[in-house]
């Protein structure tokens, strides 16, 4: 009785593996899905970070391109993803009795279209966000690379989950 619910078990986990749908990465690609396009993230945000957008576009292009088995193409891939920097603001998060901030918050925003042309039923058009707090006796300038690092980290996982993982 035993071997036949584990038999059962390893053919209906060899059946999703095999057909393409599910990786053990966590994507869900179907299988006639082969290239993917990821131009450079656009910077619309008013306060400039002249780095930002180069390095979230790296992040994002290695993320897929370690994950996934879609070939990178310049145009026209199967799947799009097109991304812009729309806010890239600091606020102060926690203030102390003197009415001073005690910590500040750098938040990155990024408007995200995904486009699928063999499914548009996954296209998608969404904003993300994310932040990193840091304590006001540092200036923006010294911590900054540090949490745009964080940031950008945060930023690649929910876009490729929202994307190919479709959680």
């Amino acid at each position: 009785m035993m071997s036949k619910k584990i038999l059962i078990l390893l053919l209906a986990v060899l059946s999703v593996s095999s057909c393409g749908i599910y990786s053990f990465t966590g994507t869900s690609i179907q299988s006639d899905v082969k290239t993917i396009t990821i131009p450079y993230v656009e910077y619309k945000a008013l306060r400039v970070n002249p780095s930002l957008s180069n390095d979230l576009t790296e992040a994002l292009q290695e993320k897929y391109r370690k994950l996934t088995s879609l070939e990178q193409v310049d145009v026209d891939g199967d799947l799009e993803v097109v991304c812009e920097v729309t806010g890239y603001d600091v606020q102060a998060t926690a203030v102390t009795a003197q009415e001073v901030a005690a910590q500040n918050r750098l938040t990155v925003t990024v408007r995200v279209v995904f486009t699928n042309r063999k499914y548009p039923e996954d296209d998608l058009d969404k904003s993300f966000s994310a932040y990193a707090d840091y304590d006001s006796n540092n200036s923006l300038d010294s911590v900054e690379s540090g949490l745009c690092e964080e940031i950008i980290e945060k930023l690649v996982e929910d876009i490729f989950n929202a994307t190919v993982a479709q959680w």
